[in-house]
């Protein structure tokens, strides 16, 4: 488990990326030493995104992992991510862009102690850039049964940030996340294995965003998230399907909805074919205030005397799919190269199980990500 870093505009082609390189979600079972051999992997993301009539946010960042085994005992591992940002961002709703640059360093490094059934996971996390600073610490620990066939897994994150504005509005406005995570894995049959993960965080301190029109958010959030995720390998094909499903609710009144579908195919000759799809779903903040075009380029005022209030995009209630597909090619038993595409598109009129917020633009993103990586 990883401290919670914070998901804005500005780091979202980063959250992808380093999503990207995480180790598959799913395991047989933990091993009772530390693997054989190490892992370098290097991973760059190209990332665009636009709303009609107008390109905004550009990104380009690059991940480098490695992990190492020191003895049968012991792992270390290690993730370093740079993202350089640039572009427009909507000062509120999807109206009013605002000029931004901006370059991001993050390292992640964590070290793992391997006992005859059980590990255990001390991690620590920085990121820094010209308005954003945090710094955090993990640790994790997972059991599993005699037969390896059940995996309990549990952690607790910290992040301690500084948020700033590069404008001079906020200046060393202070946030803290606390995140809890509680997990079982479960080897179902020689082709299935089922996990089911439940998250809580709580985060206090300054929450809005410092560049949105009128946003004064809670100074507190509350949040669970509830995962379940399903592999099954097809003997006929030699294909492996991967479902997943995430509710996520918060005390902000947000409510949402994730459907993920992967199949991985073998083409021989160490090539393999990866559809992906995605469709998400979220209800607006309790305090989102809806869009009126009519009155851009102005932003409409808050209702008189809310004591909290935003006309951020990101807290409205809209749906959004990503279809993408993924090319790999084993080269020989240690090194593997992968290129990715995906395209995410978000309309208010998606939303399931309910209607969206309206006058909002559509908003479209692309990403393109190379990967490769070396066991050694």
């Amino acid at each position: 488990m990883k401290p919670v870093i914070p998901k804005t505009p500005d780091n979202l082609a980063s959250t992808l990326l380093a999503a990207a390189l995480a180790l598959p979600m799913m395991q047989a079972a933990h091993a009772e030493s530390a693997p054989d051999k190490g892992l370098i992997s290097l991973k760059l993301l190209d990332y665009k995104d636009s709303q009609p009539g107008e390109e905004r946010v550009k990104v380009q960042a690059s991940a480098l992992k490695i992990m190492a085994p020191l003895s049968d005992e012991w792992s270390v591992g290690a993730t370093y991510v740079t993202d350089s940002i640039s572009g427009a961002s909507p000062a509120f709703h999807s109206y009013g862009l605002v000029k931004l640059r901006d370059f991001r360093r993050a390292l992640d490094a964590e070290v793992t102690r391997y006992f005859p059934h059980h590990t255990l996971t001390l991690g620590a996390t920085a990121s820094s850039e010209a308005d954003y600073i945090s710094r955090g610490m993990s640790v994790q620990g997972s059991q599993f049964s005699e037969d390896k066939n059940t995996t309990w897994t549990a952690g607790l994150g910290f992040a301690n940030d500084t948020v700033s504005a590069s404008t001079g509005r906020i200046k060393g406005e202070n946030k803290q996340v606390s995140d809890a995570l509680l997990g079982l894995t479960q080897v179902m049959s020689i082709n299935d294995i089922v996990q089911v993960n439940l998250g809580l965080a709580h985060a206090k301190g300054y929450l809005s965003d410092p560049y949105k029109a009128f946003d004064k958010r809670p100074d507190e959030r509350n949040s669970y998230t509830l995962l379940t995720r399903w592999n099954h390998h097809f003997d006929a094909t030699g294909g492996s399907a991967r479902l997943s499903y995430r509710y996520f609710g918060d005390s902000w009144k947000i409510r949402s909805h994730t459907f993920g579908l992967e199949y991985t195919q073998p083409l021989g000759l160490g090539w393999s074919v990866t559809p992906i799809l995605r469709i998400y779903s979220q209800s607006a903040a309790s305090f989102y205030v809806d869009a009126r075009p009519e009155m851009y380029p102005f932003a409409p005022n808050p209702p008189d005397g809310a004591q909290h209030y935003s006309e951020d995009q990101r807290v409205s209630a809209y749906g959004a799919r990503t279809v993408g597909i993924k090319l790999a090619k084993q080269i020989n038993e240690d090194w593997q190269v992968d290129v990715k595409y995906e395209q995410y598109q978000q309309r208010a009129s998606w939303r399931l199980f309910g209607s969206g917020s309206p006058g909002l633009l559509p908003f479209d993103a692309r990403t393109v990500q190379l990967g490769l990586s070396r066991q050694f």
